[in-house]
């Protein structure tokens, strides 16, 4: 699945995905170009709020240097909704195999999340080489990443939920860990108090932190 290797790539070199959270379609852009300028071109766009396929649709229409997803997708008509809306990826905080299946049938990459050996299993068994571990805090965090990652041998991760600056470099100096996935630098109270200065900061402080780790 060279699609699928051509988008890990991508995910590693960037090395932690934005998770983030729109009540409202005009604050897409700012964030997007907030990303980029910062050094973390990529969003997980959640499919939490209403508006979450129009703020994938403005981020890929207008910033087509940020590699724009969907999160907390659920359900197969999501999935379709947001990739039709522009998401270059999808992003589960569990699995559906018809999702899956879809996503895998229609060359869409897709991180699923699993958190343990019989779920990580059913995962690898659909070819699939990372899965999101999430909640990572709540699962034993690196803990568990490190002993799923001994037994499911070249097998890695995304963890999210947890991930902060504070523990940002433990979790990539781990070789089990493609990124991470956080939303410290995007908080849903920075973008509704349009604190895209502050927002932009703690960006480049993780972006620069990814470099320092992995070079």
């Amino acid at each position: 699945m060279s699609y699928m290797d051509g988008f890990y790539r991508q995910v590693e070199k960037i090395g932690v995905v934005p998770v983030v959270v729109l009540d409202r379609v005009e604050d897409a852009l700012p964030v997007a170009d907030v990303l980029v300028e910062g050094g973390l071109p990529s969003a997980e766009v959640t499919f939490r709020t209403a508006c979450a396929a129009d703020a994938i649709h403005e981020m890929s229409e207008k910033c087509p240097e940020l590699l724009v997803g969907a999160g907390t997708v659920l359900t197969l008509d999501q999935a379709r909704r947001a990739v039709d809306a522009g998401a270059r990826y999808i992003v589960s905080p569990g699995y559906n195999m018809e999702v899956v299946d879809w996503c895998l049938a229609n060359e869409v990459p897709v991180l699923p999340a699993g958190v343990t050996p019989t779920e990580v299993t059913a995962l690898v068994n659909k070819g699939l080489a990372v899965t999101k571990f999430f909640p990572a805090a709540q699962y034993g965090g690196l803990a568990t990443i490190k002993a799923l990652a001994s037994v499911f041998v070249g097998h890695r991760f995304m963890p999210t939920g947890g991930v902060s600056a504070a523990n940002l470099r433990e979790y990539l100096e781990c070789p089990a860990i493609l990124a991470c996935g956080g939303t410290w630098m995007v908080k849903p109270d920075l973008i509704r108090a349009g604190a895209f200065d502050r927002m932009l900061e703690l960006t480049r402080e993780a972006a620069a932190l990814v470099r320092e780790v992995r070079g």
